[in-house]
């Protein structure tokens, strides 16, 4: 059973998160996991001015994906930081290049699920999560969110991401805070529970 997790990242936010979420997909028996990059579609200068190049050379080695290795997942968990409440738009242009896929029907059935970043604590997460299950559904794809058998979504002793949606940290402002134990757990449920239940869907 093949899991794709597919996202974008800046400046790293992300890709901790998808490497989190690769670790719980891990401990599922049976299950190959995937991380691929969407294309940048940026110019190298504007990545300059905004301090990109250098954090982004940590994961460059990270294969760039294709909407054929959406279609050949068994299941598929997307990374996004959240731009004024929805999807970054390096991933919108990817999704937009899925036509193909989507005629063929080829994510129909399987398990997609979303996980994400923003600066501040109130900064779009739950919006973007939600508005990123439209492209999903379009798909034909099966929904998996972040239970609150993950329990520490439900704790009000810090300030952390992740909802019933899905995984999230908050990055700061200034994008200085990385994710925090309790949302990498988060991040290692998400990427278990979709696991699992892509196996259910794949007998």
């Amino acid at each position: 059973m093949k899991l794709l997790i597919v996202y974008y990242s800046m400046f790293g936010h992300i890709h901790r998160m998808a490497e989190a979420v690769t670790e719980g997909a891990r401990d599922v028996p049976g299950v190959e996991v995937m991380m691929r990059r969407v294309p940048e579609t940026l110019p190298r200068e504007v990545l300059e001015k905004v301090g990109a190049v250098e954090p982004q050379k940590k994961f460059a080695h990270i294969p760039v994906c294709t909407p054929q290795e959406l279609a050949a997942a068994d299941a598929v968990i997307f990374g996004t930081p959240t731009r004024f409440g929805n999807m970054c738009g390096q991933m919108r242009q990817f999704l937009d290049a899925s036509g193909g896929i989507w005629r063929a029907g080829a994510l129909v059935g399987k398990a997609g699920s979303v996980f994400t970043s923003s600066g501040t604590q109130h900064g779009g997460q739950e919006s973007t999560i939600l508005s990123f299950h439209i492209t999903l559904l379009h798909h034909g794809m099966v929904i998996v969110g972040l239970p609150y058998t993950f329990t520490g979504q439900a704790g009000i002793d810090e300030v952390a991401g992740c909802s019933p949606y899905g995984a999230s940290t908050i990055a700061g402002s200034d994008g200085q805070r990385w994710p925090s134990q309790t949302e990498l757990d988060g991040a290692r449920f998400q990427g278990k529970y979709v696991a699992q239940i892509a196996k259910k869907l794949n007998p």
